[in-house]
């Protein structure tokens, strides 16, 4: 049999003669193909028209360079409002305005080629697009009409900058964002009942408050009345609900009569330990219970344009429909053209387990799947010093010195020397001893990186996924010569080197880092926060749009009314923070003229002080009293937004994530992959790779070679290996979409599109599987 012959014919995938896509002109078939294989790799929603001319404008319209253009169009966009007044660097408005249309003028090019390969009707009843086209009319509005009262010198407001985040938003690029603010959406009524709740109690404890206090004639710190007014006893008990105000705000009752303090332990216990936990509770149920919608969605979205693209290139062969393996390997160098041809050889033999020739629709639908999981290839090459002198290197004394440091006892030895390193760091540095110490160190650090030199290959030492190698190297050097440089000035007594001195100090207590790596379960956790990382910057994405958004009307509504003057400045003026109104204020006393809404960079700092909420209730009095009493809803409305909803969502996102990349196993696909790479005899195990043990540390029996003899290993391992890359490359959603595909039948299809797109949190799927214990 042909196919059994090639198989077992097989222990290595050396470099094989790539094979050219086919020509645009040949199959619009496979490129159609192609297309439902990428979006199903990438997780795209897209509904596009299935022309020829269509099919091509929607591959440009994915291409990378399309994709990173717009996000540059909308980086300048936002940033516009670091150089539009108010601001530190402030330009022209001609100049700022050009930008903007230049800006606008790439988004409508953008919608329009979107349009162009969207069916109209679905084109029409997407709102990100309508959102989109009407942002861009109103900003085009408001520019002009800014523009023509700026020429007549009457200042007025550029409302339309708080719509800009609406691109970043709504663009198709940026749906893991619009997931996240459709959980927010989704979210928002069953928060609402609780929230009501909660503000009836606030209102109920500040009426209590107003009949205890009101009329006992006591008085704040400041000499103020205590209590006596409905809206600023509730505003100073939501206060205490953060916690930010007390204990000062009880203390002139508490003074009083201990007895009092009965009623804000009571406060507090329902309001801030009750409620807030209520939130939570609510906010993370909810959210799951989304999150499983969206994930199943994704999932049988998934399969359904693999089967598709399946239903595009199948063949009859026999009883069974199968696509052919000259088909297979045309698609999938389409959906990733840079892939090497070992690797789509390596792909091809897990597709096609009985080597027929052809793939059949099983195996086919995890086509995605195989594309999405990154294998490392991984040239195996002998040792510089071999060839050039192999019996130096080859000597029994040059390999006792490779046994050694590759030993896990060199690791532990260093990581003592780390340690001490620590303690020396700490003491004092003008100690001679101290100073000559950290040359002995530095002397240590070189000399580990020699050895590890002269027993790896130095390309496999310093390859592309040996982060923590380069990272050793690199503070190794640095600190080296920034140590000369300091001796060297300080030899020298010409200058100051206090600065190059802090950035030695830096450099070495970076080296501690290297414990993390050595303790397994560091490793473990901070593995795990590498893994999410990804998928928490899509939580960085909505939050920079919360505060771009609070940032611009803060600076609308407050910028210019608080001054920072330098501590220098002993001027009445300057006490006050460049504002009568502040004279005896918390705000002036506390010395927080900074912190002001005079442009965006401070305004973000503002708002990062308002989100950690201590002192927050500071600020809000203080803008209060430079505009109205009114401005404190600005505050409590961002203290909503932000720290009830936003980072409580952001909890359960953290939790849920953290618990799925703790505990999951390697999915079926990478299972599959490992397999056949060791059947081939071309695999080196992924542990193996790690605490700095390359690939000189492979084992005969995982290489394919027998045989106790060293040299002739050595010169067998030639040619390409392959190995799955780390977890790290995962997302939470894929993992989480992975648990759920793990349940679904392979034969099942699922529902049809329209009821897949319709899918709601209450709905159950005839054959959805137990998805409630995965995620």
């Amino acid at each position: 049999m042909p196919g059994a012959g090639r198989a077992a014919g097989v222990r290595r995938l050396g470099p094989q003669p790539s094979e050219e896509p086919p020509a645009q002109e040949e199959d619009q078939d496979l490129l159609l193909a192609a297309a439902y294989v990428s979006d199903a790799q990438y997780n795209r929603n897209v509904p596009f028209e299935t022309s020829p001319r269509a099919i091509r404008l929607y591959y440009f319209y994915n291409h990378w360079t399309m994709q990173v253009a717009i996000y540059f169009f909308i980086c300048v966009d936002l940033s516009l409002a670091l150089f539009e007044v108010p601001a530190l660097f402030p330009l022209p408005f001609l100049a700022t305005s050009i930008a903007e249309v230049l800006c606008l003028t790439a988004f409508f090019g953008r919608l329009v080629h979107f349009a162009k390969v969207t069916p109209q009707m679905v084109f029409w009843k997407d709102t990100k697009n309508i959102c989109i086209m009407v942002t861009i009319v109103l900003t085009l509005f408001d520019l002009i009409i800014y523009g023509s009262l700026e020429a007549v010198n009457i200042h007025s407001i550029r409302w339309s900058r708080a719509l800009r985040p609406v691109f970043l938003i709504n663009f198709p690029e940026s749906r893991q964002i619009r997931r996240t603010f459709r959980s927010i959406r989704n979210t928002l009524p069953d928060i609402l009942y609780v929230f009501l709740l909660f503000v009836f109690s606030v209102l109920i404890f500040s009426l209590m408050a107003l009949k205890l206090f009101g009329d006992r004639g006591l008085q704040t710190v400041e000499g103020s009345p205590y209590f006596t007014n409905i809206l600023e006893i509730a505003f100073e008990l939501y206060v205490l609900v953060t916690t930010a105000n007390s204990p000062d705000v009880m203390m002139p009752a508490y003074n009083f009569s201990w007895w009092y303090s009965l009623y804000f332990i009571t406060y507090i216990i329902i309001n801030t330990y009750i409620f807030m936990s209520v939130f939570l509770a609510v906010v993370y149920n909810n959210y799951r219970k989304h999150l499983k919608n969206e994930i199943r969605k994704l999932a049988y979205l998934k399969r359904h344009k693999m089967i598709e693209a399946f239903n595009i290139l199948k063949v009859k062969v026999g009883t069974e429909f199968v696509v052919m393996e000259a088909r297979w390997k045309q698609l999938a160098r389409i959906v990733m053209p840079h892939i090497s041809g070992p690797h789509l050889e390596l792909l091809l033999r897990i597709s096609d387990e009985g080597q027929k020739g052809h793939v059949d629709k099983m195996n086919f639908i995890r086509l995605a799947d195989l594309l999405n999981i990154q294998v490392v290839t991984i040239n195996i090459k002998r040792h510089p010093l071999e060839d050039w002198m192999p019996r130096v290197y080859q000597s029994s004394a040059s390999l006792l010195v490779q046994r050694m440091v590759r030993h896990r006892i060199f690791v532990w030895v260093y990581d003592v020397i780390i340690l001490i390193n620590a303690i020396f760091i700490a003491l004092d540095e003008k100690n001679p001893f101290i100073s000559y110490a950290e040359w002995l160190f530095l002397s240590l650090y070189i000399i580990e990186i020699l050895l590890k030199l002269y027993t790896y290959e130095p390309r496999a030492y310093f390859g592309r996924k040996q982060f923590w190698n380069w990272f050793d190297t690199l503070i190794i050097i640095a600190a080296l010569v920034a140590t000369v440089a300091n001796t060297t000035i300080q030899s020298a007594r010409k200058y100051n080197s206090q600065q190059i001195l802090d950035i030695v100090l830096i450099l070495r207590i970076l080296r501690l880092l290297r414990i993390i790596v050595s303790i397994q379960r560091f490793r473990l956790i901070v593995t795990t926060l590498i893994n999410i990382g990804p998928t928490i910057l899509t939580f960085g994405g909505l939050v920079l749009v919360v505060y771009y958004v609070f940032a611009i009307i803060g600076m609308e509504a407050f910028h210019g009314k608080v001054q920072f003057f330098d501590p220098n400045f002993t001027t009445p003026n300057a006490l006050v923070c460049g504002n009568p109104a502040l004279k005896d204020s918390a705000f002036a006393r506390d010395r927080y003229c900074k912190n002001n809404f005079n442009d965006l960079a401070s305004s973000f700092i503002v708002l990062m002080e308002l989100t950690v909420v201590n002192q927050w209730h500071v600020l809000a009095g203080g803008f209060a009293l430079v505009t109205h009493q009114a401005a404190k809803l600005y505050f409590i409305g961002f203290h909503v937004v932000v720290v009830i909803l936003i980072v409580n969502i952001f909890i359960a996102f953290i939790l849920e994530a953290f618990f799925v990349a703790y505990s999951l196993e390697k999915s079926e696909v990478e299972t599959a992959i490992e397999k056949k790479i060791q059947e081939l005899g071309v695999g080196i195990q992924e542990e193996e790779m790690q605490d700095g043990k390359l690939v000189d540390n492979m084992d005969a029996k995982d290489s394919g070679f027998s045989g106790d003899d060293g040299d002739n290993k050595r010169k067998a391992l030639k040619g390409l290996y392959f190995r799955i890359a780390s977890k790290k490359y995962r997302t939470v959603d894929a993992l989480l979409q992975q648990m759920f595909e793990s349940e679904i039948a392979p034969e099942d299809e699922g529902p049809s599109l329209d009821e897949i797109l319709n899918f709601s949190p209450g709905d159950v799927y005839p054959k959805n599987p137990n998805f409630e214990n995965s995620a």
